[in-house]
């Protein structure tokens, strides 16, 4: 299920990512248009409940950019959600890195 959220901008440095061992981040980078949507991720291989994270316009060195931080998963494939039933894609996270994702610009097919 996604939520809105009006949420001010992440300042540099705002954002902790628990890195090593098993543990990875994902960073999943989208558009402005989606400000505040929460996008749900969860793996591919675990029949569980799904992790979200909120779309937040993030202040950088390089300037500005729009993603949702996942800072403290579990290494493995996770899929990420276009809507409730719609995956966006998959990605793989490993342990001590950060994995990037790039929102699709349009809506993945549906396999129906």
């Amino acid at each position: 299920m996604s939520h809105h959220h009006d949420l001010g901008p992440s300042e540099v440095g705002s954002v902790v990512l628990d890195l090593g061992g098993d543990r990875g981040a994902l960073i999943i980078h989208t558009g402005r248009d989606l400000h505040g949507r929460e996008i749900e991720i969860s793996r591919v291989d675990l029949d569980g409940p799904r992790t979200h994270s909120a779309v937040r316009e993030r202040h950088v060195r390089d300037g500005v950019f729009h993603s949702a931080v996942y800072p403290d998963l579990e290494a493995g494939v996770y899929t990420v959600w276009w809507d409730e039933s719609t995956s966006a894609g998959a990605i793989s996270v490993t342990g001590g890195s950060i994995a990037e994702f790039v929102w699709p610009t349009s809506s993945p097919a549906r396999l129906d």
